[in-house]
């Protein structure tokens, strides 16, 4: 099966991602979802709320994704001819300002978040 993939921490998986996901989606029909295991003071969620969030924000695409946590990949590297791209995705401007750090801020001025 091809699969592209994600990388994120998605402290929360938000509007952007599903976009991005989308984009993805149309690369292969199918994403991995890579969810980083660097949760501490800046990065609330654990991994078992990340992954619900996604679940349930994708559940429209059942079977055409699928999720798992990472170590805290903090770099890439390949060699030449290795079978696969890695390219950036420019979403629109509106979905760019979406910040993850604004809504975790907005969570916790609501109380929602600690």
């Amino acid at each position: 099966m091809k699969s592209a993939m994600m990388l994120g921490r998605y402290q929360p998986f938000h509007k952007g991602h599903i976009e991005l996901f989308k984009k993805a989606l149309e690369k292969t029909g199918h994403v991995t979802i890579m969810v980083r295991d660097c949760f501490d003071e800046n990065n609330p969620f654990d991994y078992k709320q990340v992954k619900d969030c996604i679940e349930e924000s994708l559940s429209d695409y059942h079977g055409k994704f699928m999720v798992m946590q990472v170590p805290n990949i903090t770099n890439i590297c390949y060699g030449r001819g290795v079978g696969y791209k890695i390219e950036e995705v420019v979403l629109p401007e509106e979905i760019q300002k979406i910040s993850a750090t604004k809504i975790r801020a907005k969570m916790r001025e609501d109380g929602k978040l600690k």
